[in-house]
């Protein structure tokens, strides 16, 4: 049998390319006869196996990224074991790669293609962790607006027609990241038909059992109507940053706000 003997600096050249640790990278190296590449894809079918044992562990930890390239955006989330991960300048890297070649994707949710599994598994194997892509989505046509708070775990992608000065529209992302409720739609065209039903039956039943005459009680189920949707919608909603308007009201003439996405880590 041949032993191969095994240079520090190329066991270190291949360190840093894998991130694994040292005797790891000698033994590849030994294997596959001194060939870089062969033993920086030994070392990747090595500890993906290994890795591929652990994806039942909890991943609650994790980043939201998002990139915008031209008429395209896309937001992703990308989790990972850890914190300490989640934090990691690697681990930041990878999900704004992420999110990237999802912009340049076609629009709608997110199906990683092999080049992006393979970003991932990389930093599966380097962390150890049980790192995953969440979930996604591509947006295509009109201008974009986007937030992410600075923890990286809330981010906020809206997409518009017409212009918007760049403060405002980050401060509308702001807004429907932090606004309590959260806006459920646009505005009330776009509101689930089913949450407003029951809605509308719970605001003319109180307002029946007031024993006020029907004319009388029908405007007050109707003023519980828009009130609840005031509340619950984007447009209707008094900005975070300046009561006394909406954000419909803040929005310049022309202006039409197509779609939002507002994702936060394990959640909505």
């Amino acid at each position: 049998m041949t032993v191969v003997n095994v240079s520090a600096k190329d066991a270190m050249a291949l360190r840093q390319r894998t991130g694994l640790g040292i005797m790891d990278c000698k033994a590849a190296l030994a294997e596959t006869n001194g060939d870089m590449k062969a033993a920086e894809d030994l070392l990747r079918e090595r500890m993906k196996g290994k890795m591929d044992t652990r994806t039942d562990r909890a991943a609650g930890e994790g980043c939201i990224a998002i990139a915008v390239a031209g008429d395209a955006a896309a937001i992703v989330e990308i989790r990972a074991e850890t914190d300490f991960t989640a934090r990691n300048d690697n681990f930041r890297a990878m999900a704004s790669d992420v999110a990237r070649a999802a912009a340049a994707g076609p629009a709608g949710p997110i199906a990683p293609a092999a080049d992006v599994v393979k970003r991932i598994d990389d930093v599966r194997i380097t962390t150890g962790e049980n790192i995953s892509f969440a979930r996604g989505e591509t947006l295509r046509g009109g201008s974009f607006a986007q937030y992410i708070h600075h923890d990286g775990k809330l981010g906020v992608l809206l997409q518009y027609d017409g212009a918007v000065p760049a403060e405002l529209g980050t401060g509308i992302c702001q807004h429907i990241a932090a606004h309590v409720p959260t806006p459920q739609a646009i505005d009330e065209s776009g509101m689930p038909k089913d949450v407003v039903d029951a809605h509308r039956t719970e605001a003319i039943k109180e307002a029946e059992a007031s024993g006020k005459p029907k004319e009388i009680a029908t405007k007050i189920a109707e003023g519980k109507m828009r009130r609840f949707f005031e509340d619950n919608t984007l447009l209707g909603q008094k900005y975070v940053k300046d009561d006394k308007k909406s954000v419909g009201e803040m929005l310049p003439a022309g202006v039409k706000v197509l779609r939002f996405l507002r994702y936060a880590v394990g959640g909505a």
